[in-house]
């Protein structure tokens, strides 16, 4: 049920894709805000009691309508896991953006790639070139895939798969609520949100890079992820960027952006470039380069799901 489950949801994702605005999102956005308005009086104990009942409302409810569904008939429950699995994943938000500046690049509209990009990831990207351009949106494209695909997929394939899935989307979408808005950057509220979701996030993203590792350069992959993934002040972005930037013989994260990532004491050693990842420079061929290792990486993982299914079935 559960091999079938992704396999429908990815077909309909693929048919309809959910768009960000959709209402379900809206409602969770709202609740998230509401939420925050409700109990943040600046200590983090205030943020951890709101993350809780914040988590709870959403996943038991889910967990309860799966149980339901189960005991009435499996057709129902493999529908529910369908509806789940489709609302939580989010292989197609942000794949128009990709697809889109991959396409200005292509046509050499660097104007048009740039005001995309900033649409995409809420950042100033005046004066970018193409191969900060392409680079910028390589790392987006792999961070978002983790989260918004794979990781789903692995808390999926616990008990409760629905509503696992539903509390590692909120819970990295509160990580994201609650720390990076301005006005709660340095808020002690949103801090049990960021290391809950890091703990959550802790096994997929080592999945994810083992993955980007299998089907691309493992040997350069591997070397990275050893080497250079504990530069970066966030450790999960950092084996994402290394070990996919590795697979693809592709240097991620520019000497600016390295200064700012790295943990303390370790920016006095990265006197270049090529002391922050090794690879080539960025290239519009880059964003080709990533769609086949994000492609190749999930094939991999549906046939590791049929696989373990069939052994499920057999047992």
């Amino acid at each position: 049920m559960t091999f079938l489950s992704i396999l429908f949801a990815l077909l309909f994702e693929q048919l309809k894709p959910l768009r960000a605005d959709n209402p379900v999102y809206e409602a969770v956005r709202a609740l998230a805000a509401r939420m925050e308005a409700w109990f943040n009086a600046g200590q983090s104990k205030n943020g951890r009691l709101a993350w809780y009942l914040v988590i709870v409302g959403l996943t038991l409810p889910t967990a309860i309508v799966y149980w339901v569904c189960l005991r009435v008939s499996p057709l129902l429950a493999l529908a529910w896991n369908v509806l789940i699995v489709y609302l939580t994943l989010g292989f197609r938000h942000y794949s128009h953006y990709f697809t889109s500046i991959q396409l200005a690049l292509n046509a050499g509209d660097e104007a048009t790639a740039r005001t995309l990009l900033a649409e995409w990831t809420k950042q100033d990207t005046v004066g970018l070139d193409p191969s900060e351009i392409s680079r910028i949106a390589v790392e987006r494209a792999l961070v978002s895939t983790h989260r918004n695909v794979f990781g789903v997929f692995f808390w999926f394939l616990l008990p409760l798969g629905p509503a696992c899935a539903v509390m590692y989307r909120v819970s990295e979408y509160l990580a994201r609520a609650w720390n990076e808005p301005e006005h709660m950057q340095n808020e002690a509220f949103g801090k049990y949100a960021s290391k809950a979701f890091y703990w959550l996030d802790w096994v997929p993203v080592r999945l994810t890079a083992v993955a980007f590792a299998v089907v691309g350069n493992f040997e350069d992959a591997i070397y990275a992820w050893r080497n250079f993934a504990g530069r970066w002040h966030d450790e999960s972005i950092g084996i994402i960027l290394s070990v996919g930037g590795g697979a693809m013989g592709v240097r991620l994260g520019g000497v600016e952006q390295a200064a700012g990532m790295v943990a303390e004491g370790a920016a006095a050693a990265l006197a270049s470039d090529a002391e922050v990842l090794p690879g080539e420079e960025s290239s519009v061929r880059t964003l080709q380069s990533t769609v086949g290792l994000v492609w190749r990486a999930l094939l991999l993982w549906m046939l590791l799901l049929l696989l373990l299914s069939m052994a499920v079935w057999v047992g």
